[in-house]
């Protein structure tokens, strides 16, 4: 490759990491650490926000965890029944 191209930031960060770690300087790491944040999947152009809501399903709540409903596990799940309410009379 020519030095008049310049590498993209994948190939730049392979070329980096090819260095081994105790030859490497200061500034190397710090545009290594650089190039991971900026490749990082939730940074990349396209990624979905990650600030933003996504429906978990029609309740939308949180997904249960443990793979939710019919797990093939073979556990059985518990059920809860609410308390009837309490008499407060003398």
């Amino acid at each position: 490759m020519s030095d008049s191209q310049p590498l993209s930031p994948r190939q730049r960060l392979q070329a980096l990491l090819a260095v081994p770690e105790k030859q490497r300087t200061d500034a190397q790491w710090d545009e290594i650490i650089e190039l991971e944040i900026v490749l990082a999947p939730g940074n990349r152009e396209g990624a979905p926000d990650p600030n933003a809501r996504r429906n978990a399903g029609p309740q939308g709540g949180h997904a249960k965890p443990g793979g939710g409903s019919g797990s093939s596990h073979g556990k059985k799940q518990k059920r809860f029944h609410k308390r009837p309410p309490r008499k407060n009379g003398p």
